[in-house]
Formats: structure tokens, C-alpha cells, sequence
């Protein structure tokens, strides 16, 4: 195993690069070994363009210990799919407000590294599914997650799997709405994340912005986090008519002047950002 050291110094760089705001959000970084959940190596890193440069940098790395910088790990390079870069999530799993005993669901789980991080915060008296549609992903974050009892992972659409009630719902995957299910199921004081994206034109790829959603007894607050993101889609739920006008949105430059999310059915007027008959994201905040 890779010296604890090393993992100390990668969980502060992430904390330093991402902002990070929870100190047990920064000791599950450093707790969880990155190596145990990026398969056998060697492995192939996705890192930033550096400085003056527009292209990612690859990089191929033999001793685990080089796994432990804010970089994502190929897991399939033919797809383009990796783990996921630190510094990139970081900031949703920092806004979810995570804690011992919360109840959370994770689409879009992978080999389970993140939800080896989530199950770190809300310990052995929390609970955490891990949905995965890929059967050979799923698979692999099956065992790799064995060691934590208070997570149960689901092969499958994460779209589709009942949630019961949740503190915390983080959805790993580009969508164009929040469903009706994740809103409803999210306990007063509960949050989503969700990447709302637009296909770019590589397969299964969307770019967009991150949604953070809480819920409060009065209605839902919404707001986009700052920094766009690429990502896998989660091909379940995705509508066309929503992805057209979220486009459009995007092009005027106006989302952070998100406030809100309503649910109650009404017509379409100034304040709606973004309407739909299931959802609309408002600029006026939640009525106290």
C-alpha cells in the first residue's frame, strides 16, 4: 500500500486545487487507497493541459505512488472513459454536505472510487447506493467496495432504481433534467448534484454545468456550480426538447442567475430560466 504520506499530500493538494470546505471530505481523500479501484496496473493518467497549452496530458505511470496527484486514471482508453479527475468532483461531493449517518445515491459509480470516499464520510451508520450501468464496472466496484458494509451497489440504469428517501444524491453523469424521483426523494435539508450537458458531438460525451439543488421545507434552491464540466451521458435520461432550450440558455450566458427550482405546474413567465412541464429553474428565490 502507498504510504500514508503520500496520501496526506494528495488529499491537501486536492484540497488546496478544488477549495475544498469539509475537513472529512479531505481525511476520506487521504483514507481511501486510489490504487485498489483503477484495476491492475500500468496505468494511463488524463491530466490538465499545462500552462500555455490547449491539449490534456497523458501520461503512463508504473508505481502506484503516481496515482496520487490530481489526475484522472484511464480506465478504458478506447472509450475514453476514466475515474474521474480529484479536483473535478471534489467540489460536488464538498456541496452534497456529507456526514456520519447520512443517506446517499450515487449514479454513475464506476469502480467505486468516490463511493469508497462518500462511505469514508457517512461511516459505518450511513448508507450509500452505487448505481453502475456498464455490467463489467459494476462488476469491479462490487469488489472493490466489498470492505464497506454500508454500501450496496445496483448493476443497472440509474435512472430507474428506487430510492427511498436520501440526504445526498450525486448523479456521476450527464443529464438534461433532474427527474421527478430524485426531487422527491430527497429529505428537507437534502441535496442533488447533477451535470446538466449538451451533446458535443463525441459519442456518449455531453459538456455543460453542474446543477447543486437543495431542499428546504419551503421548496428547492438551486444554483450552478462555477466551473463547466465534460462527461460521460447517462443515456436514461435525456430529453431533446429540454437539451434545446438548455442550449440556448447557455448561449446567453445568464445561469448564474439561477435561484430556485419549482415543481408546482404554472405557465412560463420572466423569472423561469430554464421551463418544462416537470420542472423549471427559476431566477426568483424560494419563497419563505
Amino acid at each position: 500500500m502507498v504510504p500514508s504520506k503520500i496520501r496526506k499530500h494528495y488529499a491537501e493538494e486536492i484540497r488546496t486545487t478544488a477549495k475544498i470546505a469539509s475537513e472529512a471530505l479531505v481525511k476520506a481523500f487521504a483514507a481511501v487507497p486510489r490504487e485498489d479501484f483503477v484495476g491492475a496496473g500500468p496505468w494511463t493518467l488524463l491530466s490538465r493541459p499545462a500552462p500555455g497549452q490547449s491539449q490534456p496530458q497523458i501520461t503512463d505511470v508504473t508505481d502506484p505512488k503516481d496515482l496520487y496527484q490530481d489526475a484522472a486514471v484511464f480506465l478504458d482508453r478506447s472509450k475514453g472513459l476514466t475515474n474521474g479527475n480529484p479536483s473535478t468532483l471534489a467540489p460536488w461531493l464538498d456541496s452534497l454536505n456529507l456526514a456520519d449517518g447520512k443517506s446517499v445515491f450515487h449514479l454513475g459509480c464506476g469502480t467505486g472510487y468516490y463511493t469508497a470516499i462518500i462511505a469514508e464520510i457517512v461511516g459505518r451508520s450511513g448508507f450509500v447506493t452505487a448505481a453502475e450501468i456498464d455490467p463489467s464496472l459494476a462488476a469491479q466496484a462490487g469488489m472493490n467496495l466489498a470492505r464497506y458494509p454500508q454500501v450496496e451497489v445496483v448493476e443497472g440504469d440509474g435512472g430507474a432504481v428506487a430510492l427511498g428517501k436520501r440526504d445526498a444524491i450525486l448523479i456521476n453523469a450527464g443529464v438534461t433534467h433532474p427527474t421527478g424521483q430524485w426531487l422527491e426523494n430527497m429529505n428537507v435539508g437534502g441535496t442533488l448534484i447533477a451535470p446538466l450537458t449538451l451533446e458535443v458531438g463525441v459519442p456518449n460525451i455531453g459538456k455543460g454545468l453542474v446543477l447543486c439543488v437543495s431542499r428546504l421545507a419551503s421548496g428547492y434552491t438551486a444554483h450552478f456550480l462555477p466551473t463547466p464540466v465534460m462527461i460521460y451521458s447517462c443515456k436514461g435520461t435525456r430529453d431533446s426538447t429540454i437539451a434545446s432550450e438548455f442550449g440556448r440558455k447557455l448561449m446567453q450566458g445568464t445561469s448564474a442567475s439561477v435561484r430556485s427550482l419549482r415543481r408546482e405546474p404554472h405557465p412560463a413567465e420572466p423569472s423561469c430560466w430554464l421551463h418544462s412541464a416537470e420542472f423549471c429553474l427559476s431566477t426568483e428565490p424560494v419563497s419563505t
